[in-house]
């Protein structure tokens, strides 16, 4: 243990499940340890460097913003959030041009529960069985596992739970009294889960025949990391109000609720602020984020490399009977197995690929989308290492 760890173990919270590793700079899908060891990055800070670590345009951003002003409120007018409204706005589904800037994603969350519950004068929110929004408290009462949520209660009240990719039951939670469905495009802390085909245009069905609001969480699926810039577009679904933060400012905090106009405009003056939401920093990295995103066509080119991965994930899966399943699209999967996965992400660790998880047998992968072809050939190279070595170690006990 070097000196960083002991002192976060020592000062630190003890609710992050740590890696035994000291991080210390990062380029591209590549980051360096302590001691100057190079990992290929497969989690990305849970998506969050999804333009890459340290990308130049989002570094060059910020460097200017700092020189100029941190912070200004929104009481007053910003240029640099003006700009990233704009940016934004052309971003987003037709129809969502409104935006309510926030710190994160679970603010974003947030914001879009307290507007449903504004805009329709109702009080009920139905979310998702598997679903997970953040671990604030709104958030945290529309996220599903009972491990987040059982030593927190009493939640917010007011929130049903359907299963996920089932019309029949969320057919049967939507009333007069709901206020909106809030739905993940796809799954993402219970390991990259996609729903059926045509699940969330019966959502959007069921959603206007009873009067409430649809609400997609695209803060792990959004800005290209599927295949297209948004996941609802795989779809052909436009919600009501969408939430967007993880990789929106390139590493910096940040977070949206992008509605449409009727919906925020129900909110009255003082209703919904944030003393740094909008603030130039993370707006000027945000609008670098943006443009670099569409200069580069990275919805396409997560697509293509998505493709290989799963290609190869498959290939890992085909050759052991540890693994029982490879889902999700473009560069969000997941490798589900038999077995606790924690020693084996543990030896990805040691032979240099950090790859997330979601609970204990399930790899969940969220690279960079410049991820490069040759990293992606290293880290599928040690994955097939450590499913083989764990495979032999459980023939060998047997």
């Amino acid at each position: 243990m070097d000196r960083y760890q002991e002192i976060e173990e020592a000062l630190g919270s003890p609710a992050f499940q740590k890696f035994p590793v000291t991080i210390v700079r990062g380029e591209g899908a590549s980051v360096w340890d302590a001691d100057g060891k190079e990992y290929v990055d497969l989690m990305a800070g849970y998506g969050v460097a999804i333009v890459g670590h340290c990308n130049a345009d989002v570094v060059k951003a910020v460097r200017e913003q700092a020189g100029r002003l941190l912070t200004c409120h929104g009481s007053f007018y910003n240029d640099a959030r003006s700009e990233l409204l704009d940016r934004l706005a052309k971003a987003v589904p037709g129809g969502l041009d409104r935006i309510i800037l926030a710190n994160s994603g679970a603010e974003a969350n947030e914001a879009a529960i307290k507007l449903a519950r504004r805009h329709t004068g109702r009080k009920r929110i139905v979310s998702m069985k598997g679903g997970f929004h953040g671990k604030t408290y709104g958030a945290l009462s529309a996220t599903w596992n009972k491990k987040y949520r059982d030593p927190f209660m009493p939640l917010v009240e007011g929130f049903d739970f359907a299963e996920y990719g089932d019309a029949d039951s969320l057919r049967a939670l939507v009333g007069p009294d709901t206020a909106a469905v809030i739905a993940e495009p796809i799954q993402g802390e219970t390991g990259v889960v996609v729903p059926p085909p045509g699940y969330l245009l019966q959502a959007r069905e069921i959603c206007d025949g009873a009067g409430a609001l649809l609400i997609l969480d695209e803060i792990q699926t959004g800005l290209g990391r599927t295949g297209k810039m948004w996941a609802c577009e795989h779809s052909g679904v436009v919600p009501d109000i969408m939430t967007v933060a993880k990789g929106l400012a390139g590493g910096v905090p940040i977070g949206a609720a992008v509605a449409r106009k009727e919906v925020v405009s129900s909110l009255k003056k003082g209703e919904h602020t944030s003393t740094f939401a909008g603030n130039p920093l993370a707006c000027a990295a945000a609008t670098a984020t943006l443009d670099f995103i569409a200069r580069n066509d990275l919805p396409r080119m997560a697509a293509e490399k998505g493709r290989r991965l799963a290609a190869g994930l498959n290939e890992v899966a085909s050759a052991s009977k540890l693994v029982r399943q490879v889902r999700g699209m473009g560069l969000m999967l997941a490798m589900e197995t038999r077995v606790d996965i924690h020693e084996m992400l543990l030896s990805a660790l040691r032979k240099g690929v950090i790859t997330a998880y979601s609970g204990r047998e399930t790899f969940r992968l969220l690279p960079p989308l410049v991820i490069e072809d040759s990293q992606i050939t290293r880290a599928l190279g040690v994955l097939r290492e450590v499913v083989a070595d764990e495979g032999a170690k459980r023939l060998r006990q047997d």
